[in-house]
């Protein structure tokens, strides 16, 4: 994923999940540091553009993209480093939230096997 991909992805994957409760308060805390991190990255005029797309995400994104463009932050290093964090942050916290409740013959995890016989 290209730099300002990586970026835009995580900020409304970091977005999607600071909604939920049950987001984690690493994942918050990693959603928090990166906005951070862009926001510094971005020019004084351009801020404003950030807190926008939290409210209005279709109608910022392309502004964000090219300010993010502009400012040279597919090439910030600790600026990738944050979103990476993120995405691997959300993505694990979406992949072991699981509600069985109910469930029969469940089997929760990764590269496992499992033979089942109802009667």
């Amino acid at each position: 994923m290209a730099g300002v991909e990586l970026v835009m992805a995580a900020l409304a994957a970091g977005a999607s999940a600071g909604l939920t409760d049950t987001a984690s308060s690493a994942v918050r805390d990693a959603y928090s540091a990166l906005r951070e991190k862009v926001r510094r990255r971005l020019p004084a005029h351009a801020a404003e553009v950030l807190d926008a797309e939290q409210v209005e995400p279709d109608a910022w994104e392309a502004r964000l993209r090219a300010e993010l463009t502009a400012s040279g932050a597919d090439r910030d290093r600790e600026l990738l480093a944050a979103a990476e964090a993120l995405l691997t942050l959300v993505g694990s916290a979406a992949k072991y939230q699981v509600d069985a409740r109910g469930a029969k013959g469940v089997q929760i995890g990764d590269h496992s096997t499992q033979s089942i016989t109802f009667n």
